[in-house]
């Protein structure tokens, strides 16, 4: 009989845990989250936020959230987020997810993670983006973003570079370089979130997959930063 009891019981416990995973999101859809809530942070930080001028002109937005930072002497990147881009008639398409890895040779410190946003400030590094992989610094022209209110976002180093970076780590924020890192769509992910493969392309298109529930709080808050204007 006690036998029995304590069979019974593991196996219940063990019914009980499969449908507690089951219930939890996947690490892609959670993810959408962690993105609105580091670019919600860095946009809300005052005088140490994104400029707005520069957001506004952004074709596209990447946020990856705890990129892994690595290493003493070998320096190696990787980390998962979500791409976004703007709707022709308005808005922000769906989340396409995003991979990216990197490596460089040289003395770092420590390793740790950051926060990553990445603004695509033409049609030439949008198009980039929606490949399937290219390289930053490579194939599409990069470099570190200004940090503050008010720039002078006409200059012409802002406007011919494809790509803008910033980084946030330990509560500090500034422009970030991330020459030679690679940027992957993820699609294992996408079908996480959307329920069915998709490309990236298809995605940020916007013609075959409408904005998930999980994402329409980052779609808001995207929103909310691109209409500053017309506060």
């Amino acid at each position: 009989m006690k036998r029995t009891w304590i069979a019974t019981t593991i196996a219940a416990l063990v019914l009980a845990g499969s449908a507690s995973s089951k219930d939890k999101p996947p690490e892609a859809v959670k993810r959408i989250e962690e993105a609105r809530v580091v670019f919600n942070e860095i946009m809300t930080a005052g005088d140490k936020s994104i400029p707005l001028e520069l957001f506004e002109k952004a074709h596209c937005v990447a946020i990856i959230p705890g990129l892994k930072k690595g290493g003493f002497l070998v320096g190696a990147k990787y980390g998962k987020g979500v791409l976004m881009c703007r709707r022709p008639g308005g808005g922000w398409t769906g989340p396409g997810t995003v991979r990216v890895e990197g490596g460089s040779v040289g003395l770092q410190i420590g390793g740790g993670e950051v926060d990553v946003v990445l603004l695509v400030m033409n049609e030439r590094g949008a198009e980039k983006m929606l490949k399937s992989e290219f390289t930053i610094g490579g194939s599409a022209a990069a470099m570190a973003g200004p940090v503050g209110r008010s720039v002078q976002a006409e200059t012409d180093a802002y406007m011919q570079a494809e790509i803008l970076g910033y980084s946030r780590s330990r509560g500090v924020f500034a422009g970030l370089a991330l020459e030679g890192s690679t940027l992957r769509e993820d699609s294992s992910d996408n079908e996480a979130v959307y329920g069915k493969r998709l490309s990236n392309e298809e995605i940020l298109a916007g013609r075959k997959a409408p904005v998930p529930a999980a994402a329409r709080p980052l779609v808001v808050t995207l929103n909310r930063y691109s209409m500053w204007e017309k506060k």
